[in-house]
This record gives structure tokens, sequence and C-alpha cells, in this order.
């Protein structure tokens, strides 16, 4: 292994060129700001992934000038700019393909109550960056002169691979408590450790984060599950207490660990399942793209409703009935708690009640009939319910996972041989709304919507049947009638 020092100085030379290569338009920015009396400086985020190589899109700077003068400036510099947040202090701007954004110095802190932090300007950079999250993000480059500015040796934390505040962690997560969060979600983005008093910060102030926003928790939150190692945050968040009051779902998984060994641990479970459903998202040309937050967000939430439906049953079995119906339901509440978007709750939520429709597939005994509604109701999310399904296997048992796989192999080949012959993913009813009001001699009305329907129920059960034999059978279905 690389010593400190020589990890420090391979570090520093990825910067020196990952700095180096900056647009000239940058250097430009710090002339023009440097021309008119004010500081500029590149910080956080942008300054911490040059030390990893990593690509930075967007560029955060801090300046010395008040919101207007910067407004001012990138005026002249920028072909558009915009106001991001007086309240916060900063202004974006673009040029070309280069988008900034530049914030006054300042400090963050929440009154008691508030939901909102107060924001004060502050006066030099180096009280702008001990008023930062974690030293990884305390350091900057000074433009225009490229000089670089790390004075609480974030440069020597990630080089040990560690997460620590600039001052103590109590004091910067009482000041923001969203930090708690940041601080699960830097360990799954960068899989970096957390300094032991910051994990104990974590412990003390997890019912802080109750002041914050549910928007901005979820924001943190999305950002934790399409991180690289996802698991290691959600880990992190109920080691800490933290998942008590933002998923508290997951934390009482927990519960169900069994001293007798009746079933397996939901817990360690759920995260197996996340890590293999992680790996079987595809290329951004596949029909999951990775990072996909849907997929993610049901592995985490497919077995939710377990603590719930948990029973004993004689004989000493364990049943967990309609655990997933259970789940959809919590899991549809939970997400609407964190402010997520309707589409993402409907998404997740049915994918969580749809998770174990698979495991009635038995060796193949479905009708084909039973293959289409398999389809009909997964809808646009049947790629990703294959992909929750395979990962929701974490049996240790070889010969059983093997059969799983061999049985869901074979479910889809099946589903692949069914679109093909009757293009299931556009499956209607022979008959149109049109026809059935013609042959039933109807006018628009709840009954035109119940021969549609038996139509479509009838096209499930036997595939194609053509116009004629249709409408026989909607005359035969009408007569029939009481």
């Amino acid at each position: 292994m690389p010593s400190p020092t020589d990890r420090r100085l391979a570090l520093q030379k990825r910067a020196l060129s990952s700095i180096a290569a900056l647009p000239a338009a940058v250097r430009e920015l710090g002339e023009a700001f440097r021309d008119a009396g004010h500081e500029l400086a590149l910080v956080g985020g942008p300054v911490r992934d040059a030390f990893l190589e990593a690509v930075s899109h967007d560029l955060d700077f801090a300046t010395s000038a008040h919101p207007e003068q910067t407004a001012t400036l990138l005026d002249a510099w920028a072909d558009s700019s915009w106001d991001v947040g007086k309240e916060f202090g900063t202004v974006g701007a673009r040029r070309g393909d280069l988008v900034v954004e530049v914030t006054t110095y300042r400090t963050e802190a929440y009154e008691i109550g508030s939901r909102k932090p107060a924001v004060e300007y502050g006066d030099t950079l180096e009280g702008d960056l001990s008023r930062r999250d974690f030293t990884v993000n305390a350091m900057a480059v000074r433009l225009p002169e490229m000089t670089f500015v790390d004075p609480h040796d974030g440069l020597g934390a990630l080089a040990d691979r560690v997460l620590r505040t600039p001052g103590t962690a109590v004091r910067s997560f009482d000041d923001d408590p969203l930090r708690i969060m940041r601080a699960a979600r830097f360990a799954a983005q960068l899989g970096f450790s957390v300094d032991p008093d910051a994990v104990r910060a974590m412990r003390e102030m997890a019912p802080r984060l109750e002041i914050v926003s549910a928007e901005r928790v979820r924001a943190e939150l999305e950002r934790l599950l399409i991180s690289p190692q996802p698991r290691r945050g959600l880990e992190l968040m109920v080691e800490t207490g933290v998942a008590d009051v933002v998923l508290p779902e997951l934390s009482r998984l927990r519960e169900t660990v069994d001293e007798h060994r009746r079933h397996k641990d939901v817990y360690e479970h759920t995260l197996t399942v996340l890590d293999q459903a992680v790996a079987l998202e595809t290329g951004p040309d596949g029909p999951v793209p990775a990072p996909d937050l849907v997929l993610r967000l049901a592995a985490v939430m497919h077995d939710v409703g377990k603590p719930a439906t948990r029973r004993f049953e004689p004989g000493g079995g364990v049943s967990f009935h309609h655990h997933e119906v259970v789940g959809a339901k919590l899991t549809s509440k939970r997400l609407k708690a964190l402010r997520f978007d309707k589409q993402t709750i409907k998404d997740v939520s049915r994918l969580v009640e749809l998770h174990l429709r698979f495991h009635g597939y038995g060796g193949g005994s479905w009708t084909d009939s039973a293959v289409r509604r398999y389809v009909t109701d997964a809808g646009p999310l049947l790629e990703r319910l294959h992909r929750l399904t395979r990962a929701d296997c974490t049996t240790r048992n070889r010969r059983k996972a093997a059969r799983l796989s061999a049985a869901y192999d074979d479910l889809e080949e099946r589903i692949a041989r069914l679109r093909e012959e009757e293009e299931l993913a556009k499956i209607r009813p022979d008959l149109d709304g049109r026809q059935i009001m013609e042959i039933l001699d109807l006018a628009p009305g709840p009954a035109v919507g119940e021969a549609y329907q038996y139509l479509l129920d009838l096209r499930m059960e036997q595939g194609p049947l053509g116009e004629d034999a249709a409408r026989e059978a909607l005359l035969a279905w009408w007569n029939a009638r009481p």
C-alpha cells in the first residue's frame, strides 16, 4: 500500500493536471473579478473532483463580491446569467457549454424552529471554507493566480479517504442538520469512511433532521441512492439512527431478526437485493440504464411490509402473508412524506406490490393468459420488475437459486415469444369502442365500457380472435346479460 505521503503526491499531480485543463474562460472570469477589486475562487466539489480525476460539468465559485456586483460582472462575461437565489447570494451563468455558479462568501445557520437556514455574508475565503460540510469540500483554488488553498487539510482527508468536518462535527451539524444526510451520501458517492467524531455527532443529532424541509432531505436521499455504493450510505443511516427519522421503514426491518433462525434476516436480505439490483442495471442503451432511482428505491422498499405481517405459525413456520400489499401502501406513504414526484411514487409502489407475482409461476405452469396479465399489470415497469424479481433471490442454496433463475429465464422467453406473436405491449380488444356502439346500437355510456372490458378480458384469455369472432362473442355476451 502506498504511504500517506505518496498518496498525497499522487493526488496533487492529478489535481495539477485537471486544474491546468480548466477552460481559458475560467481564468478570464477570475481576471474580471480581480480587475473589479474582488476575490474569486473555485471551491468545493470541483476542486475535490480534480484530485480524484472526476469530471465536474458545473463549476462552483466563491467571491467577496455581493450578488449585485457578481451579476454585473457575469452579465459582461457570459452569454446568459440568472438569479439562482438571492437569499443564498448565488448567481448562475452560462458561456458556451460552461455553466458556473458564483456565491458570495457566507455563513449559514438554522434558527430554532426554522426549516430554512439563515444566510449571512462573510468577509474571507478562509472563513467561507471553515463553514463548509467536510474538509474534502473545503479546498479552493484562487483565481486567476491558480493558488491552492487548504486551511483544513482536505487533501490529507482525501488521501486517507475519510470524511471529516472542518470544526467539530456537532457544531457543523448544528449549523446545518442536512450535513448529517450529506455524510451518508458522500460515503456512498465517494466510498469514503466517516470520521468517528462525525459518526458520534450523527447519532446524537439525527433528530435535528426533523427541522429540515422534506424536499432537501429527499434530494440528498436521491443522490445517495444513485451513488456507486448506495448500500454503504444506507447502512450508515441505519447504524446512526438517521434512518429512524428519514426512512424508518428500513430501520424497522431489523425488528424481524429471528434469534431462532426460522427465517432470513430481512434487513440484510434487503441490502443484498439492492446490491444485486444495481448489478442488473444496464448501460445507457439498455432497458434500465444505470443508475435507476426507481429500481433502487423498489429494492430498498420491497419487503417493508414484513414487520407488520410476520406471523409465527403452528409447527414453527413463519409467514408474511400479503406483505407486498402492505409494503406498497407503506412505500407510497413514505415517498409522499418525502415529497417524491407522483410518477416515482406510483412506479415504486407498483413494483413493491408486484415483486412476489413471479413466485406463482412455479415450473412454468402459467397459461398464456397468465403471462399476458403479468406483462399487462407490469406495463412500462416490466424490465424493472424482471430485475427486481431476479435480485430478490438471495438464497445460498445453489440448487434453489439455479431453479429460480431457470424459471425466470423460461418466463422471459415466453414473454418474448408472445410479444413477437401478438405485439403484447399493444394489447387491445379486437373491436374498439366505436365498433361496439355500432354492433350493440348503444350510445356512449357505462355499458360500452363493460363491453370493452369483456372483450379485453377475452383477448387476454384467448389471444387474438379477429373481428368476426369477436363480434359473435360480443353479441352472445350481450344477449346473455340479464
